[in-house]
């Protein structure tokens, strides 16, 4: 089977250690996690863990699967790229004088739609988002005049599809619970 690129979306209550359980299951299935996002979701009360990982979907299946197991855990998902709209932010510190004496980071900046989000003496930090390839081409273009610092963020992403698949989730566990109430009380 071939391997690409899957991001799964885990949402949870947040609960410490529920981190480390979710790593636990990608160590003893060797997958190696590439990138990892954990953030408040849209609803309250539920975070939302973004993970990146290089895997068959048979696997992925199975990961997703025993992750849903974790009692902190509400709901799942897999995605592959085409299913998602997902980007990553990087920083980029250089010295000023490479700032000042380099017109051609003018330039990199405008092509890669990158900004300058603080100036001081001893340096500059850039900031940008985009793809990882992307993020990396903007690195190895500006180390030729010196990065001093370099950070990627994990990746960010939401679905193309209109539903929100956690929402529906829940509605139905709600109807479950008040079917199940209705039913004790006969």
């Amino acid at each position: 089977m071939e391997k690409i690129v899957y991001t799964i979306t885990v949402y949870t209550e947040n609960m410490v250690g529920l981190l480390n359980q979710i790593a636990i299951i990608f160590t003893r299935r060797h997958l190696n996690i590439e990138s990892l996002t954990v953030s408040k979701s849209s609803l309250p009360g539920i975070h939302k863990f973004t993970i990146t990982v290089e895997s068959t979907e048979d696997l992925i299946i199975k990961v997703v699967r025993q992750i849903e197991k974790r009692i902190d855990v509400l709901k799942a998902f897999h995605y592959t790229d085409d299913e998602i709209i997902f980007d990553e932010v990087a920083l980029y510190k250089i010295p000023t004088d490479s700032l000042l004496d380099n017109p051609e980071i003018e330039t990199l900046m405008r092509t890669y739609n990158a900004r300058i989000v603080e100036v001081n003496r001893n340096f500059a930090a850039i900031e940008m988002s985009g793809s990882a390839d992307v993020i990396q081409s903007l690195f190895d273009e500006l180390n030729k005049f010196k990065v001093l610092q370099f950070v990627r963020s994990g990746r960010v992403a939401i679905t193309r599809s209109t539903q929100e698949r956690l929402s529906n989730f829940l509605a139905e566990m709600e109807e479950k619970r008040i079917k199940a109430m209705k039913a004790c009380e006969k």
